[in-house]
């Protein structure tokens, strides 16, 4: 990110990362923050987001993996950025395959068929590229993301994203793993079905042209911050599909090429 300038105060850092938090916690859509912080840049957006994500620490929660988002070059170009972001995942997001997601925590969920990466060696930015990554992944898994922007009406910016942990809220992680080797990263398809219709079908390579390049643009953004991403992290790489709207009574599957299948009910 060029835009490493901040313009916000510690103050205000703290202020809207507990106006940003409670509004996940409560289930409450608010304006996007950039109303109010126009000057607002990508580096504040971080700032707020590493907030919320030690509030929730010293509340007893743990963060269990990283995420990226923006991944298609497509949505990069129709947004105007030049690189994906990033967000955590803390404990409670976590939904086991086949479980339930409780609709009545969320404002207006949706979901996106990932793979997930867990690596079994440090990776640290800047320069970290594809072959680095593949080199340090233990396994491959796949998994659904929930998202829920807390914006209402869907009315927000990057920068807001961003300072939102971008959109972050369930995931749902799939029973079967695979080494790298077994899968064909770029080209493996995947089939979402809601209700038992086909709504998305989508193939690897829609995630920056091969899935493990996410992963080292994320070692790249949080060298940034003087960050790495630690061996046995848990990562998902960002959407495979579009992003799919769900509401209370909706069942999902995605079947995954050679690996199986997700599933989940809403309620």
């Amino acid at each position: 990110m060029k835009d490493q300038q901040r313009t916000l105060t510690r103050e205000q850092v703290l202020a809207l990362a507990e106006h940003v938090e409670n509004a996940e916690l409560n289930r409450q859509d608010i304006t996007k923050i950039t109303n109010d912080y126009p000057d607002m840049t990508f580096a504040d957006a971080y700032d707020i987001q590493w907030e919320i994500r030690r509030r929730k620490e010293a509340r007893g929660n743990k963060v269990v993996g990283l995420k990226m988002g923006l991944t298609s070059w497509a949505k990069m170009a129709q947004m105007g950025v030049e690189t994906p972001i990033y967000g955590f995942l803390a404990d409670y997001f976590s939904v086991p395959d086949g479980g339930v997601v409780n609709t009545a925590e969320l404002i207006h969920p949706k979901i996106e068929a990932e793979i997930s990466f867990v690596t079994k060696a440090l990776l640290k930015g800047p320069g970290c590229h594809i072959g680095d990554v593949l080199a340090a992944t233990d396994y491959v898994v796949p998994t659904v993301e929930v998202i829920d922007s807390r914006y209402e009406n869907f009315k927000f910016d990057l920068i807001s994203v961003v300072a939102d942990n971008a959109s972050s809220t369930r995931f749902i992680t799939g029973g079967q793993v695979a080494s790298v080797e077994d899968v064909d990263l770029k080209n493996f398809g995947v089939v979402v079905e809601k209700n038992g219709e086909v709504v998305d079908v989508g193939a690897g390579a829609a995630v920056l042209g091969h899935p493990a390049s996410s992963v080292a643009m994320l070692a790249n953004l949080l060298a940034e911050r003087g960050e790495h991403i630690p061996a046995g992290t848990f990562i998902m790489t960002g959407g495979i599909t579009a992003a799919i709207s769900v509401q209370a009574g909706d069942n999902i599957t995605v079947r995954y090429q050679g690996l199986g299948s997700v599933s989940a009910r809403f309620v």
